[in-house]
C-alpha cells in the first residue's frame, strides 16, 4: 500500500451506496446460476424432499414448467439428476444406457418446450442406477471397478447427448474417463457437447440429502473413498484437474463448495480455465436450517454465500438457491 493515513482514508470509497457499487470488484447475476432439478416417476407429481427443505423431485411435465420458470428468471442452464425407481436398478446400471430413462425422457420434454433457449447438463455416474449406490460397477469384495465402468459411463454419455444434454458432466471421479468419452462424442459427431468434469470431488460428509434426493443413501454399501478425493488434499487436486484437461474437459468443478473455497482459487490460478463450484445439499440445508432457527437472514445468507464463490474465481454455481436467489438478484 502506497498510502497512509489521514490522505488514505479506506472508507471513503465505502460511504454510500453508490460508490460501493462503482468500487464493486465482484458482480453476481441470475447468468452465473446452475439450477440441479430432481426428475422422478408420474405426471403432475411433486415429492417434497425432507432433508432439503423448498426442494422437491418432480415428475418429467413438471420439470418442463421449472425449466420455463428458470429461463425467465435468466438462469442459463438446468443441471438434471434422477430418482430412478428401485425395479429398474441393478449392479450393472443399465438403466443408464436405456433411451427411455427418466433422464431421457426429461431432456427431450425441455427442449421440445423450450429448443436452445437453456441449457442442459447432466450426471454422468451410475449411483442413481445401480441397487449398491456406487457410482460404478463392482467386483465381488465390492470394490468399484475403473476400466470396466468407464465402458458403461461412455454409453451413458452418448445416451444423454442423443436425448438433447448440451454438458455432459462427469461426477463418478474414475481415472481417463473424460479422454474415452470425449473420444466417443467427437466419433457420434456430438462434437459441441460439452463436459464439465467433476474434477475435484472430495468424499464429503455434505451429500446426505442428495443421496436421500436421488434414492441411493439406504442403498449405499460402504463408502466411495476409493475413487472420490480425501479432503486433506490440495495438491492432487491440482493432478486431477490437470488429466481431465489433457483429456479434454472444457470446464471443471469443485464439489463441494464453500469448505473448498481454496480449491477452486488454486484451480483457477493455476489453470485459468472455467471452473464452477457445486453448494451441495448439506451446504443448502444448512443455509435453510440457520434461517428456520433465526441465526441469519436467509437472503442475506443466500447471496452472500454465492457471491463468495464468484470471488473465489467460479465462473458459475451449481446451487438449490438458484431460482430463489434470481429473483433477488433481478429485483
Amino acid at each position: 500500500m502506497s498510502g497512509t493515513y489521514p490522505h488514505t482514508r479506506l472508507r471513503r470509497t465505502r460511504s454510500t451506496a453508490w460508490s460501493r457499487a462503482l468500487y464493486r470488484e465482484t458482480q453476481l447475476t441470475a447468468a452465473d446460476l446452475i439450477w440441479p432439478l430432481f426428475v422422478t416417476e408420474g405426471e403432475g407429481v411433486e415429492q417434497p424432499i425432507d432433508s432439503l427443505p423448498g426442494v422437491s423431485r418432480w415428475s418429467v411435465d413438471q420439470i418442463v414448467v421449472r425449466a420455463k420458470e428458470a429461463a425467465a428468471l435468466g438462469i442459463p442452464c438446468l443441471a438434471l439428476f434422477p430418482n430412478t425407481q428401485p425395479e429398474r436398478r441393478s449392479d450393472d446400471g443399465r438403466e443408464a444406457l436405456n433411451p427411455d430413462n427418466l433422464m431421457c425422457r426429461a431432456l427431450r420434454a425441455i427442449r421440445d418446450a423450450l429448443g436452445d433457449s437453456i441449457g442442459l447438463l447432466t450426471d454422468v455416474a451410475l449411483d442413481p442406477y445401480t441397487g449398491h449406490g456406487q457410482d460404478g460397477l463392482i467386483n465381488d469384495s465390492g470394490y468399484v471397478l475403473n476400466d470396466e465402468t468407464v465402458e458403461v459411463l461412455v454409453g451413458q454419455s452418448l445416451n444423454q447427448a442423443a436425448a438433447g444434454a448440451d454438458i455432459i458432466a462427469p461426477s463418478d471421479m474414475m481415472d481417463g474417463r473424460i479422454g474415452a468419452i470425449r473420444d466417443a462424442l467427437e466419433d457420434a459427431g456430438h462434437v459441441n457437447v460439452q463436459i464439465m468434469s467433476y474434477a475435484a470431488k472430495y468424499a464429503s460428509a455434505f451429500y446426505g440429502p442428495f443421496r436421500d434426493a436421488v434414492g441411493s443413501r439406504g442403498l449405499l454399501k460402504g463408502d466411495k473413498k476409493t475413487y472420490q478425493m480425501d479432503p486433506a488434499n490440495a495438491e492432487e487436486a491440482l493432478r486431477e484437474v490437470e488429466m481431465d484437461l489433457a483429456e479434454g474437459a472444457d470446464s471443471v468443478m469443485v464439489k463441494p463448495g464453500l469448505p473448498y473455497l481454496d480449491i477452486v482459487r488454486r484451480v483457477k490460478e493455476t489453470f485459468e480455465v472455467p471452473v464452477f463450484a457445486y453448494q451441495v445439499s448439506g451446504e443448502y440445508a444448512m443455509i435453510e436450517a440457520a434461517a428456520a432457527a433465526g441465526a441469519g437472514d436467509r437472503d442475506a445468507l443466500v447471496l452472500e454465500t454465492l457471491l463468495a464463490f464468484k470471488r473465489a474465481g467460479c465462473s458459475g454455481v451449481l446451487t438449490y438457491h438458484a431460482a430463489y436467489a434470481a429473483r433477488l438478484l433481478n429485483d
